[in-house]
């Protein structure tokens, strides 16, 4: 028996109703003598078990069937709080366009099943848009933002407890849609400059099918890829030509990062996705895929009128979106005011000595710590602030940062914010690493 048919085993019971949230899994040499197996076979089942969240290793208390109430942890901003909400992650509200502007583009004319999947003048914006960046022809899809085209890619490509290579720390939305779907993500770490070649290729070695590149913004970091660490990056993947790569440029319109392309030219299946949620609005939930012409052909299949199609309503205002001088001024506004947020807010902690961090990309400020920030962040509660934990964002071992999205403050409150970050290291003895 392998390890994928041991994985599948027990998640088969788990949702029979034959193992229960709690139940204990039988330790790793007593399974593996009972079915005749190498018990690192077994270790290797029981680590997919808890990649993909059906199962919990409690160290030397064994591994566990995972409990119903244990959510994973999402995105957004915390409900009702009384503080100043620096957690959230989103777009700043005003930088958005006018909806009602947009509304103004939608189509009187009923569309119905059968029909053209995506509208044609979406279609032409959309290939203009990625003809510089597309390594060789490709096909043009259409999926509800970047999470629903990186499922629909992977579904179409993996089988159940497959390896994907992702960055660490990684995009809380991607752990999660990897994980509900039975895949292992396995993390590969990143510096200021991306995702590290060596520890990819060692990924890779190890069984990785996908790869998961940010190449500009990455969240919750902020890095970016330079021409340099792109060409490392595709001649990791050059000697994988059979990798599925996904490029997720989620920041792309917003960005003051140049797009780096690290698809190799050896690479047969690849996906560049460019969701408008974070310049348009999350409600926009639409993302354009640009692939190579079989997987476009796989990725369409599964997108074709009926059920899975993105509303031409949503196209409608996507295309007047991307097509209007004042919504493309609105942009620029919007990627002028989260640098400046981000760029006040790292001034002002390094006018306090608090840290020596050069600039970064995207919507948040990551701040990586010496130890875990729970003390820290109860002093910044006190002090009015609510700020994210960084635990979250790692597959593994839980790193200690803290995460800031200061978007929504103003030049006084990004200093006061700053101050009392440097009271609350100060008193919890802890301090900031740079990347």
């Amino acid at each position: 028996m392998t390890a994928s048919e041991i994985f599948e085993s027990v998640r088969q019971k788990v949702r029979t109703g034959q193992l229960h949230p709690g139940d204990a899994l039988p330790p790793v040499r007593e399974m593996a003598a009972q079915l005749s197996v190498h018990r690192n076979t077994v270790a290797s089942a029981y680590k997919k078990l808890a990649a993909a969240g059906i199962a919990v290793t409690n160290g030397r208390y064994g591994t566990t069937i995972s409990q119903a109430e244990d959510v994973p942890e999402q995105e957004g901003p915390a409900r009702q709080t009384h503080l100043i909400d620096v957690s959230g992650g989103n777009p700043e509200p005003s930088a958005l366009p006018d909806v009602a502007s947009l509304l103004q583009a939608v189509s009187l004319t009923p569309r119905s099943y059968g029909g053209s999947v995506i509208n044609p003048g979406l279609e032409k914006a959309g290939r203009e848009w990625f003809c510089p960046d597309a390594p060789g022809m490709f096909g043009l899809g259409l999926t509800h933002g970047a999470v629903d085209a990186i499922e629909r890619l992977i579904t179409g490509y993996l089988t159940a407890g497959e390896k994907i290579a992702v960055e660490e720390p990684c995009f809380l939305s991607s752990i999660n849609a990897i994980r509900s779907l039975g895949y292992v993500p396995a993390g590969v770490p990143v510096d200021r400059d991306g995702l590290l070649p060596g520890p990819l290729q060692e990924t890779l070695e190890a069984g990785a099918q996908v790869v998961i590149v940010t190449p500009r913004a990455h969240n919750p970091t902020g890095c970016s890829l330079n021409p340099q660490r792109a060409s490392e990056i595709r001649a990791v993947l050059a000697r994988f030509p059979h990798v599925m790569v996904i490029v997720d440029d989620h920041f792309s319109l917003l960005s003051g990062s140049e797009y780096q392309n690290v698809i190799a030219a050896e690479t047969r299946n690849w996906a560049i996705v460019r969701s408008v949620s974070k310049f348009f609005g999350p409600d926009l939930r639409l993302a354009l895929v640009a692939c190579n012409p079989d997987t476009s052909e796989r990725l369409s299949r599964r997108m074709a009128s009926g059920t899975h199609w993105v509303s031409h309503i949503l196209q409608d205002m996507t295309e007047e979106a991307l097509a209007s001088a004042d919504v493309v001024r609105k942009v620029n506004e919007a990627a002028t005011l989260y640098r400046d947020r981000r760029n006040a807010l790292l001034a002002a902690l390094r006018t306090r000595n608090v840290m020596a961090l050069q600039e970064y990309d995207g919507l948040n400020v990551w701040l990586p710590l010496c130890h875990e920030p729970s003390g820290l962040i109860r002093l910044m509660e006190a002090r009015g602030w609510l700020i994210r934990a960084g635990a979250g964002f790692y597959l593994t071992d839980p790193g200690h940062a803290i995460r800031l999205t200061p978007g929504v403050l103003s030049d006084e409150q990004c200093d006061a914010l700053a101050q009392d970050l440097t009271d609350a290291l100060r008193e919890s003895g802890n301090s900031i690493v740079p990347i």
